[in-house]
């Protein structure tokens, strides 16, 4: 079963998130520039990612409210989702949690910790490198959502139902990695630290991480199955029938 995913790339200069996030993901995935205001016209989707950003969830910008409304809809038609810190900190807000900014600002790879209740980090080691850049945090898990990850930072993962979000960027390459950390406004003796740590056995030990995409294409395919065989075997899972209403 070949899944179809909204890709909304929430970067203002998307290639590094279209070619990670194509590297990682067995999926057709059909990418929107949600910055352009470029969203989906309807929900004929298996299921939804939404990408990292320079920007902050909580900014009044119009591509953001635009954004937030219409990722509220998709998880009330019940489609599931993957956020990646931005993608993370928008769920969040959509969903009724909190997201503030830090006191300081993690950048480099971190460890980050998971309490093994969630499907989404099956296979990764309980104490897992990965690479980090924000200076937002999600305050306040939505309500119902139980979060599962995090280190001395704060919140690096939570679940609502179908939604699964994390704060660190477990599709990064190196390159992605060193141009990031290089243009950050940060002193040039931490940028140069964090430059020094991106090597390949740090690189190698976040690959970890990378399990997470496999589990979220293997958790939303086993969630079509279900829903197909609830349906009485049509072959239409919740998320083609609800498309099939739209029309």
């Amino acid at each position: 079963m070949t899944l179809r995913i909204a890709l909304l790339n929430a970067a203002h200069d998307g290639a590094d998130n279209r070619r990670n996030f194509r590297r990682e993901l067995d999926a057709d995935l059909v990418e929107y520039d949600v910055t352009e205001r470029e969203l989906p016209d309807d929900f004929a989707f298996d299921a939804c990612l939404l990408t990292g950003s320079r920007a902050s969830a909580y900014w009044d910008e119009p591509w953001i409210r635009e954004l937030e409304s219409w990722v509220r809809e998709a998880v009330d038609r019940g489609l599931p989702f993957l956020g990646v810190c931005f993608g993370h900190q928008l769920l969040a807000r959509a969903l009724g949690g909190r997201v503030a900014p830090m006191d300081d600002y993690e950048i480099g790879y971190r460890t980050v910790e998971h309490d093994g209740s969630t499907p989404l980090l099956d296979g990764v080691s309980e104490s897992f490198t990965v690479f980090t850049t924000h200076s937002d945090t999600v305050a306040e898990v939505p309500p119902g959502a139980t979060q599962f990850a995090q280190n001395d930072y704060g919140v690096h993962g939570f679940r609502q139902g179908d939604v699964f979000a994390v704060q660190f960027h477990p599709e990064y390459d190196p390159e992605t990695a060193e141009r990031v950390t290089a243009g950050k406004d940060l002193p040039e003796a931490r940028i140069e630290r964090v430059l020094d740590g991106i090597t390949e056995e740090n690189y190698a030990a976040a690959c970890e991480a990378k399990q997470l995409f496999e589990n979220f294409t293997d958790y939303v395919r086993e969630r079509g199955r279900d829903a197909s065989a609830t349906a009485g075997g049509d072959g239409l899972g919740a998320d083609a029938s609800t498309a099939a209403d739209d029309d």
